[in-house]
C-alpha cells in the first residue's frame, strides 16, 4: 500500500470506531458549547468589547475543545496493546501519525462547524461576509492544532497525568498559529477589510503547518519507538 493508502486506512479506522461510541466528539463538542455559553454571561452580546475579542474567544474555545480529542488519538489504543500491534505493523510511523492526524483534523472540524453557529447566536453576530476566507482560517489554524496536538499526544500517551501535560506542552509551541488564527478571525468576523499586515498571518499559518508537519513527520518515529 502507498503511504497515503495506508494512512486512510489507519485515519478510517479511527473514524468508524468514534462514529460507533462518539464519546470523544460528545464532549469536545458539550465543552465548547459550555464555554461558549458561560463566556456569554460575562459579556454585552453584540457589544464591540465582543468584536475585539471574538476572534481571541473562538480559538480559545477551540484549542481547548481540541485537547479533549487529541488527548485520546493515541490513548485509546492503550486497551488490549493495541498500540504495539500499530507499531509492530507494516505501517511505518509516519503513516501512523499521518492517519491519526486526518481522523483528529475531522473531528475537530466537526465540532468547529457545530460550534461557530451558536456563538453566532450567542453572541448577536452578523454571520461574516466572507466565510469562505474565515473557512481557510479555520482549515489552516485547526491543521496547526491538529498536527502539534496528535505528535504529544504520542509523546505523552505513557504517562498517568497524561490530560494535564497534553494542553501544557501544547499551547506554548501553538502561540504563533493561535495569534494568526485570532487576528484574522477577529477581522474578518467583524467585517473589516483585511489589511497588508493582516495577509502576512496567512503565510505565517499556512508556513507553520508546512513546518512542523514536516518536522511531525520526520520524527514522529522516535517518539514511537524511541
Amino acid at each position: 500500500m502507498t503511504f497515503l493508502q495506508q494512512a486512510l486506512a489507519i485515519a478510517g479506522k479511527d473514524l468508524r470506531s468514534e462514529i460507533r461510541s462518539k464519546e470523544t466528539v460528545n464532549a469536545s463538542l458539550s465543552f465548547a458549547l459550555v464555554i461558549l455559553m458561560l463566556f456569554s454571561f460575562a459579556f454585552d452580546p453584540g457589544s464591540d468589547q465582543v468584536r475585539e475579542i471574538s476572534g481571541g474567544l473562538l480559538w480559545l474555545v477551540y484549542a481547548f475543545a481540541g485537547t479533549l480529542i487529541l488527548n485520546r488519538s493515541f490513548a485509546r489504543e492503550l486497551v488490549n496493546d493495541c498500540l504495539d500491534a500499530l507499531i509492530s505493523s507494516p505501517a511505518s510511523g509516519a503513516q501512523l501519525f499521518f492517519g491519526k492526524c486526518l481522523a483528529n483534523y475531522l473531528l475537530l472540524m466537526v465540532v468547529e462547524c457545530v460550534s461557530f453557529p451558536v456563538f453566532i447566536i450567542f453572541y448577536n453576530a452578523r454571520w461574516p461576509a466572507r466565510w469562505g476566507l474565515l473557512f481557510l482560517v479555520m482549515l489552516l489554524g485547526t491543521w496547526g492544532i491538529t498536527v502539534i496536538g496528535t505528535l504529544f499526544s504520542a509523546m505523552t500517551v505513557n504517562l498517568r497525568l497524561r490530560e494535564l501535560m497534553l494542553p501544557t506542552l501544547v499551547y506554548p509551541m501553538l502561540i504563533p498559529a493561535l495569534l494568526g488564527a485570532i487576528r484574522l478571525s477577529t477581522v474578518l468576523i467583524a467585517g473589516d477589510p483585511l489589511e497588508t499586515d493582516d495577509q502576512i498571518w496567512f503565510k505565517l499559518l499556512a508556513g507553520f503547518d508546512v513546518i512542523f508537519t514536516a518536522l511531525s513527520l520526520a520524527l514522529v518515529e522516535i517518539v514511537l519507538v524511541g
